[in-house]
């Protein structure tokens, strides 16, 4: 009966273990959750509003002048006259973006 009675005593967390896991979950969102769903509205964005003649990077990292848009189709000239068809959600933001800011720096 004793032995029951200590591991009881043992399990008790009250109140502070129920703060401290609210304030784990509430650093968990903040840290990891929030920025990370930040990031894919971002993505998305900018997936609907790409047109004809916008330079991208694919996050293959093919490099690419979008000739024409087919739905979720995106054709990209890769050459003269080379010509790939990729979905919409393989055009990377960050990369197209790290991409064009050497040419943005230059022209400050």
């Amino acid at each position: 009966m004793n032995q029951s009675y200590l591991f009881l005593q043992a399990s008790g967390g009250g109140p502070s273990q129920l703060i401290f896991m609210v304030a784990f979950l509430a650093i968990a969102y903040f840290f990891f959750l929030r920025p990370q769903m930040k990031k894919q509205k971002e993505q998305t964005k900018y997936m609907d509003e790409l047109k004809k003649g916008d330079e991208v990077v694919t996050a293959s990292g093919i490099l690419g002048k979008i000739n024409k848009i087919e739905g979720n189709i995106v054709h990209l000239q890769v050459d003269t006259k080379t010509f790939i068809r990729v979905t919409r959600g393989a055009i990377s933001k960050e990369m197209t973006e790290s991409l064009n800011e050497p040419e943005e720096a230059a022209k400050s």
